[in-house]
């Protein structure tokens, strides 16, 4: 049995649109969009123990040990793995943090993908990644996406998946310096939520990967995210950074917010709009990826 798995990814996500299709009597929004993996993220280690503690070795502040996703995802696998297995089956999980908290980019959701997919393998407790992805659910609506493993087209409260095809690019990310509660959007009056449902093959004959001039700029083929003008007005430095990076191409907001971006063939014409970029903000590039970094642990 291994003693430790280090350096185990845990990619962000984009939101290459996001559509409010409806609301369910529990309140829940139904939602589709399409997720696209992105090579940055934060970076997992794990260190075997066989006391049955689970014990995170950074300090994030803001987010309290007990309460963080990660150490909850360790410990609902613990318990999955039966009564007998708790009594000897711990880690020691340290993170390097890059992702922002309130960003869109699925972090917390992604380090806890990551936390099962690396216990279930370091801990050899034999689950699927059906298994996995269904204590996934009981975590967070974007956790089952990151065990799934590659791009999806996502329906419901997105827990209904589809892999989807999408072009190998490049994309420029703004951090607006903001923190946007998920809540404030959902909650909000002006909130459109009756968005015409589409298909997947309609959004992989529309997506195009490949920067816009600003007379071109725009939801390509009707596609856009139905939380970005909420966000907007709730956070100007949203509309703000919108606004200056969609004279390159086809900018917009991810997931509830804040972070927003535009993508790129080449990661030429990306790495030149990061040297435009304002320096009050934090930016960054990203290729695309296929698959997830650790799809390889699972069956």
């Amino acid at each position: 049995m291994p003693a430790d798995l280090l350096h185990c990814a845990a990619p962000a996500k984009l939101n290459l649109f996001l559509h409010v299709t409806g609301r369910r009597a529990d309140g829940y929004h139904l939602l589709q969009t399409a997720f696209q993996l992105i090579d940055r993220g934060d970076t997992l280690h794990f260190t075997m123990r066989g006391d049955g503690v689970i014990r995170r070795r950074t300090d994030l502040p803001g987010v309290p040990e007990q309460s963080d996703l990660i150490v909850r995802a360790a410990r609902l696998l613990q318990a999955a793995a039966g009564d007998t297995a708790q009594q000897r089956l711990g880690a020691d999980i340290a993170i390097d943090k890059i992702l922002p908290m309130g960003g869109g980019l699925g972090g917390g959701s992604s380090d806890a993908a990551t936390t099962l997919i690396a216990l279930n393998h370091l801990w050899q407790t034999g689950l699927s990644r059906t298994d996995l992805m269904a204590l996934g659910a009981q975590l967070g609506a974007d956790v089952p996406f990151f065990i799934f493993g590659q791009n999806a087209f996502a329906e419901g409260i997105g827990e209904r998946l589809a892999a989807l095809e999408t072009p190998d690019c490049w994309f420029l990310v703004i951090e607006p310096g903001v923190s946007v509660p998920t809540a404030v959007i959902f909650s909000s009056p002006q909130l459109t939520r009756d968005t015409k449902p589409c298909k997947i093959t309609d959004f992989s004959k529309a997506h195009k990967c490949a920067g816009k001039t600003s007379d071109e700029a725009g939801f390509t083929g009707g596609f856009r995210n139905d939380l970005e003008a909420v966000a907007a007005e709730h956070f100007p430095a949203v509309a703000e950074a919108i606004t200056w990076l969609r004279q390159f191409g086809d900018a917009r907001m991810t997931g509830s917010g804040a972070c927003v971006f535009c993508s790129f063939e080449h990661e030429s014409q990306a790495s030149e709009v990061l040297q435009q970029v304002p320096t009050h903000w934090k930016a960054w590039t990203a290729k695309a990826l296929q698959q997830h970094p650790l799809t390889g642990l699972l069956a």
